[in-house]
């Protein structure tokens, strides 16, 4: 744990001196492009322009030309069938292609691909387009299993007991023994190998697409884990793996749970509560990940924000302000960095609980390997 400890200190300072200011470079770049549109800053907008999915992949403004990577459109239309084009194909077009716009801002469908039916009314097609949330979802599962890949290719080549590896691989090694014995081993118990596979890959998954939401950068930059589908998947795999698997006491224990008669008959109180807490675990679980790594983002361009808001109030405000908000860009940059450990850390642990208690035998035999 010491060893963790002092290699997250490590990268912290490295990112200190490279990352954070070309994360807030890029930031001041992007809401200076906002500002030189309009003499006032919208805050709202410009928070919610960031964190919300898009059709194509902003990666920055050069004088007057947007730098954009235009990602695959794929529709499927009652009116007009299958349709597949990039999202370029829309500003090539005033905003208009084969009958698809985006919607506007006081739509319903604000920010999705609509078409207008026979009455002029508004209607969805069936999207399958790879946004820009979709494709660094991608991009990061493939940057793990590259890493899982080339750890595994280490241990093949060398074995599990010749020698003991170093550097990255010995940094990883570390990583999936403190996950696996202190957290999924001790919260599930006897029977934690079959769910070790699960866990390991949750947090991972997890940890990657964190870290990758804070690089300013292609291909970093999306804010894949403060999507609330991404987090609802998630939350549905963890219900999946404690129903699922559930033993026989388990599911006594929530339709005839071992509380007084009075409290399951004739009103069956308990049962009712035990039922509902299926569903609020999992719930829980993807409400607390969404909703952290999501004020992680907001905060840090709200503060951008200020060096803006404050450009009226004189040049000693200004720049007390910008000196201000930099400094706190610098320590929330490195608060979200320990965030993205504990939120992946959090969301594996109370998966771990939620499956240890699923499986639950009544009887426990001191003798049992755990």
């Amino acid at each position: 744990m010491k060893r963790l400890f002092n290699t997250y200190i490590r990268c912290l300072i490295w990112l200190s001196v490279f990352i954070y200011p070309i994360a807030i470079n890029a930031q001041h770049d992007m809401l200076n492009n906002k500002v030189q549109q309009s003499n006032d800053v919208d805050v709202k907008d410009i928070v919610f322009n960031h964190i919300s999915d898009s059709y194509e992949w902003h990666i920055t403004k050069i004088g007057d030309k947007e730098v954009t990577i235009p990602l695959p459109i794929i529709l499927y239309s009652r009116l007009s069938g299958w349709n597949i084009f990039l999202s370029s194909c829309l500003e090539q077009n005033q905003g208009v292609y084969k009958g698809f716009s985006i919607a506007p801002k006081d739509s319903k469908y604000e920010g999705k691909i609509i078409e207008y039916n026979s009455e002029g009314k508004q209607i969805r097609p069936f999207d399958l387009s790879l946004t820009k949330v979709a494709t660094a979802l991608m991009i990061n599962s493939l940057l793990l299993i590259i890493i899982i890949l080339s750890i595994a290719r280490w241990y093949k080549k060398n074995g599990a007991t010749t020698k003991a590896p170093k550097g990255f691989v010995g940094f990883m090694e570390m990583f999936i023994v403190m996950i696996n014995d202190d957290v999924i081993k001790s919260c599930i118990g006897y029977n934690y190998k079959k769910f070790s596979p699960y866990l390991l890959t949750a947090f991972f998954f997890i940890f990657i697409n964190n870290i990758m939401g804070l690089i300013p950068f292609f291909p970093g930059g999306a804010n894949v884990t403060g999507n609330l589908a991404i987090t609802l998947v998630l939350a549905l795999c963890t219900f999946i793996a404690i129903n699922l698997f559930g033993t026989k006491h388990y599911w006594k224990e929530i339709f005839w749970p071992d509380v007084p008669w009075w409290l399951k008959i004739p009103i069956p109180m308990m049962p009712f509560i035990e039922l509902f807490g299926i569903f609020t675990k999992p719930f829980a679980l993807m409400i607390r990940l969404f909703a952290n790594m999501l004020s992680g983002h907001m905060a840090m361009l709200v503060l951008v924000c200020l060096i803006f808001i404050s450009v009226s109030m004189g040049p000693v405000i200004n720049s007390s302000l910008t000196v201000a908000s930099v400094l706190f860009n610098i320590f929330m940059n490195a608060l979200e960095l320990l965030v993205a450990f504990i939120q992946a850390y959090v969301f594996t642990m109370l998966s771990a609980v939620f499956i240890g208690l699923s499986q639950e035998r009544g009887v426990h035999n001191e003798n049992e390997e755990i």
